[in-house]
């Protein structure tokens, strides 16, 4: 799963998502343990989308991912258009 689809999924469904995926995770390292597993390289797989889905819900929480807004006008220009006005 790219970073942008999971950005495009609502928070509870990224907060069930990540308890599912570590519900997985706890099974491949059982797998992994019993000498089961077949690829080891699900695992590494496993904890990047987890830890892609906690960044993203971390961000959500301090509101750095949100639809874009305009940029605010930077105070330097400001102080021109007036002084140019004037």
């Amino acid at each position: 799963m790219k970073i942008f689809e999971v950005r495009e999924l609502p928070e509870y469904e990224l907060r069930k998502r990540i308890a599912e995926e570590e519900e997985n995770l706890a099974h491949l390292r059982f797998q992994k343990a019993t000498s089961q597993l077949e690829s080891p390289i699900k695992i590494r797989t496993v904890r990047r989308l987890i830890a892609k889905m906690r960044t993203v819900v971390r961000e959500i929480e301090l509101g750095k991912f949100r639809a874009p807004q305009s940029a605010p006008v930077p105070k330097e220009q400001t102080e021109q258009n007036t002084t140019a006005q004037q």
